[in-house]
């Protein structure tokens, strides 16, 4: 068996959960009303749209990564603190 870093490495642990069913469906609701807002704009409008939908793409990216590398290093820090722990 390999290590916990190793299994990290080769990309076999997966650092989200799998997506529930409730949020595939609030996607396709998202995905939904993207559409039929998309459908009613100008192409000036479609345009500003696409920026946005970039901009906050990136943005939850940034957040995503901020989140992981936090809740990492608090486990890490968990679990030191576990292994230091001693009954006295």
């Amino acid at each position: 068996m390999k290590s916990i870093l190793e299994e990290l490495w080769y990309g076999n642990i997966r650092s989200c959960p799998n997506t529930s069913k409730e949020t595939k469906e609030l996607m396709g609701y998202i995905a939904d009303h993207h559409d039929n807002l998309r459908a009613t704009l100008t192409e000036k409008q479609k345009e500003i749209l696409e920026r946005f939908d970039d901009c906050y793409a990136e943005l939850t990216d940034i957040n995503e990564r901020e989140i992981f590398v936090y809740a990492f290093r608090l486990g890490a820090r968990i679990a030191i603190e576990v292994m230091e722990f001693s009954i006295e």
